[in-house]
């Protein structure tokens, strides 16, 4: 179901495309379009094809409308598939806690002092 509407979605989506291309501007001259003079021996008559065209962009918007509100409520009631795990990889955080922290054998009297080029070991 929700592939049917996704490939019509599309389909209406390239019509709409197509259909605004193929629409005059409002300042264009009647005479530009379609080769040029009288346009009344067209297939659409002097005026239809603009008034077909302009209907049939908002039929086609219309149901782009529809199909897009179709999708986005299938998208929202989907359920996951069982095979999919669904709680949280970190379930549990810890911050803070000294205790997971391992104990350094140290001295203060040395983790005061800076390293000296003496204190090192000799290099091979």
């Amino acid at each position: 179901m929700e592939t049917i509407l996704l490939v019509v979605h599309v389909v209406l989506s390239l019509a709409i495309i197509g259909l605004v291309l193929l629409q005059r501007g409002k300042g264009a001259e009647a005479g530009a379009a379609l080769g040029g003079g009288g346009a009344s021996g067209s297939v659409f008559g002097s005026q239809g094809s603009a008034n077909f065209l302009s209907r049939t962009t908002a039929i086609l918007a219309t149901a782009f409308f529809i199909t897009s509100l179709a999708l986005a409520y299938l998208a929202s009631n989907r359920t996951a598939p069982s095979s999919v795990v669904t709680e949280s990889v970190v379930t549990e955080q810890k911050i803070g806690v000294v205790e997971d922290v391992p104990a350094l054998d140290v001295p203060v009297e040395q983790a005061d002092t800076p390293a000296v080029e003496s204190d090192l070991p000799p290099a091979e």
